[in-house]
């Protein structure tokens, strides 16, 4: 059996940094990765011969767990046809029927391949639609890595220290305003200084990607009100938190409208997917009926549709959603035990199956106060963790997840390993 170690010798030979993805080369939390050959229910295998409770869960697609066996029944039968046709299938319509019966701010929705894809399409949409050139997005908040929103980004730019990107040019992010998120007043301020420039403002509505930040109670309902009254369109980033938080994402939860709304991760059920979808006029403005173009060989594949459609229907009944809040709660539950017994200052945000674990005195609310944060003292417990058999995101800044796999004997492991390396800091 080939090693982790003897794997990632060779990838650093053939890939830069050895990774396909800046945030899996625990840059931020110290050593080496390891290379997983194979995943199921709640636990990954690695090349090492080892098992790990896992709560990455591939960043989110898992929710079911890994290998499921719906999704992979699903995937042979539609392999059985064929792996990708270039035109039209079946399978697309019926995942666009799902996602805005699910989702109903989103009347009309365009497939794509990656979360990236989607937010980029829908700000190119937003600034066709209304005839604007800027942005506004929020300190922290990852959009995926499309020029115009590297600028003050979260996820693997901000935990390697670079929350802007070489190779974005200055004219780029001229159109780009940064604002802290969870401030009215900056929000309000900005719309003001620019009066009819404006074109969207995209965030994600609970932030996941400089850790797990919730709004503060009405600051999503300003967010809608300020847009709507200045003529911007208002973008929800669900790539994270739809279907993951409730069918409806978000926006379900607080009742709030976006005009557009991207999603991705669990609508492929493991396979690489996005899509971005909202008002119907303005989604009319895309080709090949209007003059904003956007298109992608891959995008509907049947298989990334397949593997989407059986993990939505699996979520048609609120019952995941309940176990996956107990899940959260009792995670939670043993994190704060363990730091007060232990007497350090935790703060554990946790909504359904999505949570951080700061060390802070205070609650976080921005990138700013997440940046206040101890990582080294986090890096620490992960390390501490990953020896006793947890593996946890490899940064300070990342959302952790839960998944239905992490029920019985993995989430009562995973509460005693968190609980015992706290206690071992």
């Amino acid at each position: 059996m080939t090693s982790s170690a003897d794997l990632f010798a060779r990838a650093r030979e053939l890939i830069p940094g050895g990774v396909n993805s800046p945030v899996r080369a625990f840059r931020s939390v110290g050593g080496a990765p390891f290379f997983t050959r194979a995943a199921r229910g709640a636990r990954l295998h690695t090349a090492d011969g080892r098992e790990l409770i896992d709560f990455v869960c591939t960043w989110g697609p898992a929710i079911h767990g890994h290998n499921h066996p719906v999704i992979r029944a699903a995937l042979a039968e539609a392999l059985e046809q064929g792996t990708s046709f270039g035109t039209p299938n079946p399978l697309e319509v019926e995942m666009a029927e799902l996602i805005t019966r699910y989702v109903p701010s989103i009347r009309k929705v365009r497939m794509c391949n990656s979360g990236t894809e989607a937010t980029m399409s829908a700000l190119r949409l937003a600034r066709g639609f209304t005839g604007r050139d800027k942005i506004i997005k929020f300190s922290g908040c990852y959009h995926g890595h499309s020029d115009s929103l590297l600028i003050k980004a979260g996820s693997g730019a901000l935990t390697h220290g670079h929350p802007d990107s070489a190779g974005v040019p200055a004219a780029f992010a001229r159109e780009t305003l940064v604002l802290p998120y969870n401030d009215r007043a900056a929000l309000e301020a900005a719309f003001s200084a620019r009066p009819g420039e404006i074109a969207a403002v995209i965030l994600e509505p609970y932030c996941g990607n400089v850790g797990f930040i919730a709004p503060e109670p009405g600051y999503l309902a300003f967010t809608r009100e300020v847009t709507a009254r200045h003529g911007a369109l208002l973008i929800f980033d669900e790539v994270m938190t739809g279907f993951r938080l409730a069918r409806g994402g978000v926006q379900e939860l607080e009742g709030i409208t976006p005009d557009l709304t991207c999603l991705g991760k669990i609508i492929g059920g493991g396979l690489p997917v996005g899509a971005f979808g909202g008002r119907a006029e303005v989604m009319d403005h895309l080709a090949p009926l209007g003059p904003v173009y956007q298109a992608g060989t891959l995008s509907g594949n049947p298989l990334a549709m397949a593997a989407g459609i059986a993990s939505l229907r699996m979520l048609a009944t609120d019952e995941p959603y309940r176990r996956l809040e107990r899940l959260g709660g009792q995670l939670r539950a043993a994190v704060l035990d363990a730091a007060s017994a232990k007497g350090l200052p935790v703060q554990f945000p946790q909504r359904g199956s999505m949570f951080s674990l700061f060390f802070n005195p205070e609650p976080v609310r921005d990138y700013a106060s997440a940046l206040r944060s101890d990582a080294k003292l986090f890096g620490r417990l992960f390390h501490s963790c990953l020896e006793r058999g947890v593996y946890l995101a490899p940064s300070a800044y990342e959302a952790g997840f839960l998944s239905t796999a992490h029920e019985g004997r993995d989430i009562d492991q995973a509460c005693a390993a968190l609980s015992d390396a706290i206690a071992g800091l």
